[in-house]
């Protein structure tokens, strides 16, 4: 960005993140995530009962894990040297990994659906939450689209009573999706571009603490390869793994690289934290550049890397800074979602969950 344009981000009125208004605790929200325990804990045991082995309610299938850097530079205007990862200069270690969004680990990768990707960051110090404060990670989820349709916890216990009532009857899914008022949000998820993982924008969907402010996030691909990727898509012919081959060819024979961008809170009413389920626009409220995040030529496709992470880690954005907070509903649920649900999948495949310190710990 120019001087000028930087200049006009730093004047502009960001709003704080503990103001009166950002989050709003509706009622009933305690017995709504009950609920949705329950509901996911039921469709990991499903799961279970085809494959004989416990998955997460989401993100299922693994198409690649890959260790990177995360560089933070250290020329940042004073309005985005926010939380002590993004203070000051520094260099990080990260794993990542890729994954399809539903909780199938055998979905064929010629169905549209979203996509996932998600970082651990590590070495990073500063004040932790609770959960991770023995853990010296920042964990960082990402999704292929900008808006989740489980927008809230009560439109999440809504959705999933009508996943689980219907089966793997789409048509019947259809049909019920069609009585709500949110369908065209619902349905979205089938509508998604098929294409090349590393091709894909990824953003946080939900909104997250920035320091003194509120940010949603997103990683950008800034290589010209990545960008030109973008026109391959799956096809019907291409085989059922297809997204995990491509992605491994890719990181065998090329670097990737990503931006990673902020957009902040400016208008509670043009960009609720609490729903989810709306794209607070890009022309209003411009994303912002704070980081770069650097993946060097390697196999994304290590069977060793791919069991440890499925079987023992738990990637929770509530292992962090306190100064990343995850806010609104969809996140409240998941710091109650995210153990429960890791505790059925090491209880059912009789595996201990390990919260890692060093990025050396993940094997590959």
């Amino acid at each position: 960005m120019t001087s000028n344009q930087w200049a006009t981000l730093v004047s502009r009125k960001y709003v704080p993140w503990d103001a009166a208004g950002v989050e709003k605790i509706p009622p009933h929200e305690e017995e709504d995530m009950k609920a949705v325990i329950a509901q996911i804990n039921e469709m990991q045991q499903r799961q279970y009962n085809k494959t004989r082995h416990c998955y997460g309610g989401t993100h299922a299938r693994t198409q690649g894990i890959v260790k990177g850097r995360f560089v933070v530079p250290g020329d940042l205007p004073s309005h985005l040297k926010q939380s002590e990862l993004f203070k000051e200069a520094g260099e990080y270690p990260v794993a990542c990994r890729y994954s399809s969004e539903p909780g199938d680990p055998g979905l064929d990768d010629r169905i549209p659906q979203p996509r996932g990707f998600a970082m651990k960051i590590f070495n990073v110090n500063g004040e932790m939450f609770d959960a991770g404060q023995d853990y010296p990670t920042q964990d960082i989820e990402f999704n292929s689209t900008p808006a989740i349709e489980l927008a809230d916890t009560k439109t999440t216990r809504e959705i999933l009573d009508i996943r689980l009532m219907c089966g793997g009857d789409e048509r019947e899914l259809r049909d019920q999706l069609k009585k709500r008022s949110d369908y065209e949000l619902q349905v979205s998820r089938d509508q998604v571009p098929n294409k090349h993982l590393e091709s894909m924008r990824w953003y946080s969907q939900s909104a997250y603490r920035f320091g003194n402010y509120v940010m949603k996030y997103r990683l950008v691909p800034s290589t010209e390869t990545q960008r030109k990727l973008a026109e391959e898509t799956v096809k019907p012919e291409n085989s059922d793994d297809i997204l995990h081959l491509w992605l491994q060819n890719f990181h065998t024979t090329h670097d990737a690289e990503f931006l990673f961008e902020v957009q902040l809170l400016e208008n509670l009413e043009e960009q609720p934290v609490e729903y989810a389920g709306t794209i607070w626009d890009e022309k209003k409220y411009p994303w912002q550049p704070v980081a770069e995040l650097v993946i060097h030529k390697q196999d994304s496709w290590s069977y060793s890397r791919k069991a440890f992470w499925e079987d023992h880690i738990r990637l929770d954005p509530w292992h962090g800074l306190i100064a990343l907070q995850p806010l609104g509903s969809s996140n409240r649920l998941r710091r109650v979602l995210y153990p429960a649900s890791s505790a059925l999948r090491r209880k059912m495949n009789a595996r201990q969950e390990i919260n890692i310190k060093t990025i050396g710990e993940i094997p590959g």
